[in-house]
């Protein structure tokens, strides 16, 4: 079994998550006590925060790439950023590493190719939803992306930093994100991707009509593929 090497903290609550499914599904593959090999490195969010912020992305990546040296260093034989936003440096990443990255989006391109769709919805921050960092890589594959109306894109940026990534859950704020998902999925949207790590914390299958692709799910299942290699079904 390989190492997993994982960037986190960007929430710990997603984080959180990330580590129960990464050990949950090993011990799916392999039974008996099995766990995963993984270290992880939890930043302060708030500092992170503040660089996209104020739009310091550079001091943002070169925090990153430090510390994606150091797990290699550690002994991680991948590497997960535990964000979706966050992989708008993970190229730069990338190119400071030997061991793979295992990118969220591409990830996520390929779980959407299984079901055979061309066009999706995506939910997420508002530089995951607005830059091209994250969607170039599902148009890249002929995936079209719809992403919601300006005020609908306020309502799920503010709600991921002011309530989701501080763990609390409202029942207003399910509805609206609810709302914003039937709206996709009338504009064409055959799926919408929850492209936050912290949205699948709120909203599940039962909440739409059409299927969610998990981003952190997906992200978790496709590091287990690659660190169980032979092992894995």
């Amino acid at each position: 079994m390989k190492t997993i090497g994982l960037i986190g903290g960007m929430s710990w609550e997603s984080s959180l998550e990330y580590y129960r499914l990464i050990n949950q599904l090993v011990k799916e593959e392999l039974g008996g006590l099995h766990s995963a090999q993984s270290l992880m490195y939890s930043v302060d969010f708030e500092e992170i925060e503040r660089y996209q912020r104020e739009d310091k992305w550079d001091k943002a990546t070169d925090l990153l790439k430090d510390i994606a040296c150091r797990l290699e260093k550690a002994g991680a034989d991948l590497l997960l950023i535990c964000s979706n936003t966050m992989h708008k440096m993970a190229e730069d990443v990338r190119s400071s590493i030997a061991i793979p990255l295992i990118h969220i989006g591409e990830a996520t391109a390929d779980a959407i190719e299984k079901k055979e769709m061309k066009r999706v919805g995506l939910l997420g921050t508002k530089y995951t939803m607005e830059q091209d960092f994250y969607m170039t890589k599902l148009m890249e594959r002929g995936i079209e992306v719809l992403i919601p109306e300006k005020e609908q894109r306020q309502c799920v940026n503010r709600v991921i930093f002011e309530e989701l990534c501080r763990g609390d859950f409202f029942d207003t704020s399910k509805e609206a994100y609810i709302q914003i998902i039937q709206d996709l999925a009338e504009r064409g949207a055959e799926g919408i991707i929850l492209g936050c790590t912290e949205i699948p914390l709120l909203i599940k299958q039962e909440d739409s009509p059409v299927p969610l692709f998990d981003t952190t799910y997906i992200h978790a299942k496709k590091a287990v593929e690659i660190a169980l290699g032979a092992d894995y079904k």
